[in-house]
């Protein structure tokens, strides 16, 4: 047995986590689309796009995936992740997400044994001025 020092442990225990892709650099900008072709979801790995929302945004997605994939909308409060979307095994998606709560939402991706390629948009539309 190989003994670690706690920093190399904390290290062990948080790569994993680097394995996760989000991609959101810049702000999606109310009314102007992100297109993303060809990302690729290798097996069992995660992608995602984050955004702020408040209730009266709407946030319209659309996807096409090369093999069955899981789906989700989620937020954390606290320790808690809540999952207003959750799809699992689906190769596409076009529907229009409304937050009921203001939150940072993300929009999450993960391939089965098989990995993945993902075509995907994003459009916000701000309900309100802000």
């Amino acid at each position: 047995m190989r003994c670690r020092t706690p920093l190399a442990a904390l290290a062990a225990l948080t790569l994993p986590l680097a394995q996760v892709g989000c991609a959101t650099s810049t702000p999606l900008e109310s009314g102007k689309p992100l297109e993303v072709r060809a990302q690729p979801l290798p097996p069992y790995q995660v992608h995602e796009e984050c955004v702020s929302l408040v209730p009266g945004d709407r946030l319209h997605y659309r996807f096409e995936s090369t093999a069955p994939i899981a789906f989700n909308i989620h937020y954390h409060d606290g320790k808690v992740v809540v999952m207003p979307v959750t799809h699992e095994r689906i190769h596409a998606d076009d529907s229009t997400f409304t937050p009921l709560v203001a939150q940072h939402y993300c929009l999450m991706w993960e391939a089965g044994a098989q990995g993945a390629v993902v075509d995907y948009s994003l459009r916000l539309v701000h309900g309100t001025p802000r």
